[in-house]
Formats: structure tokens, sequence, C-alpha cells
């Protein structure tokens, strides 16, 4: 319900240079793979520290001791707490990669997504961000704007029929839902079903909704 870093590889001519010489390119990329080593490790001790005691008790001083980095360090990189949280809980779903021409694979490809990967993970940003808006106003505001714009927008454009968007916000319900009671409430139920006998029976529910003619 998805954040990668790319390193830029240095030109094919570089190989053939003498070993220990490094083109203006590659010095003036070096500070840039180190400053981005550093932002990814607060953002990941961030992520274990919300998790671990909720956002409003999280301090920057705390994630930076987490990170092993100054607390000058947090706020250079993010210039708050609340611009921290807002990066470290931020998730994209790939929904070209998830959709097909079969609804009924799509709907898969989203569940299966969501128990396998975003939400799985405890320390994964959607998993974080869906502890946190259990006890803070601020986490809870941006749930509700992030599932808006990343999953209910999105599919009620896909939807033909004139209550669209009850739909999509019905099928976003569903998928926090099972979300939520299997990886944050843990009833057993849920919580200790198979993956494909979730997929099994949820998958013609969800299907309906957002393909109700075909």
């Amino acid at each position: 319900m998805t954040c990668a870093d790319a390193v830029t590889n240095t030109p094919g001519q570089a190989a053939r240079r003498k070993v220990g010489s490094r083109v203006p390119a590659e010095e003036a990329a070096l500070p840039e793979r180190k400053g981005e080593r550093t932002r990814r490790r607060i953002l990941t001790a961030a992520r274990r520290k919300f998790a671990e005691v909720g956002y409003e008790r999280a301090t920057i001083r705390a994630i930076a001791t987490e990170a092993d980095v100054d607390k000058s360090s947090v706020i250079q990189y993010f210039g708050s707490k609340q611009g921290l949280f807002r990066e470290a809980v931020h998730w994209q779903i790939p929904h070209d990669e998830l959709t097909t021409s079969d609804p009924g694979h799509t709907v898969e490809n989203r569940l299966r997504g969501m128990l396998d990967t975003w939400a799985a993970d405890p320390d994964s940003p959607m998993a974080v961000l869906l502890r946190t808006s259990m006890t803070s106003d601020e986490a809870a505001e941006l749930l509700r704007t992030h599932v808006t714009t990343q999953v209910i927008d999105h599919i009620a454009a896909t939807i033909d029929a004139p209550d669209a968007r009850l739909r999509a916000a019905l099928f976003s319900a569903i998928m926090m839902g099972v979300a939520a009671q299997r990886y944050l409430l843990h009833m057993p139920d849920v919580a200790e079903a198979d993956v494909e006998d979730i997929v099994r029976i949820a998958t013609p529910l969800l299907r309906s909704l957002v393909a109700p003619e075909t």
C-alpha cells in the first residue's frame, strides 16, 4: 500500500584510468553518496523509533542516537520531526506494475502486494504509518491523505460505475482492515490465516467492488 535509492555508475572511461586517480565528476559524486547513505540510515532509524514509541513520543535526539548521527544531521536532512516523519512513512504503490487487463488478477496483485510486502514488514513505511495513526492525529491525517491520493483516487478512476469513489473507498477500507487486523491487532483468525486462503476468499469480494459489470 511503495522508495528506493539509486547509485549512478561511474563512466566507463573511469575504469581505464590509473588506480587511485579520480576524475572531477567522481570526486563530486562521493559526498552525495555518503550523504545518501546517512540519509537512508536516518530514515531506517526513524521508522524503527516511530514504530516503537509512536509519533508523539519519538524525539529527534533519540532517532539520531539510533542512527548513530548527530542531532544536527537529522535537522540538516529533514528540517523537523514532522518533515522526517512524512518522508519516513511515505509509500508509493506501483499501480502500473500491478494492473493487468483482468480485474481479478489486478485485485489479486494488490492484495498479495499488501500481504507479502507493504504491510508485512513491521518497519515498512505503510506499517509504521498504520501503527502510528492509531495514537497520533498527525499520523492519522497523513494516512487519510495518503490513502486518498495513493489508493482511492487511482482506483476510482478505473471503475465504470456512478458510485466509483464509494466503491474505491470500500475497497481501500477492506484492504486496510485486513492489514490492521493481521499485522497490528493480530486478530487470530486473520493473523494466523494462510495468505493463499485470504487471497482466495477476498479476491472475488474486492473484484466485485472495482469491476461490478464484468
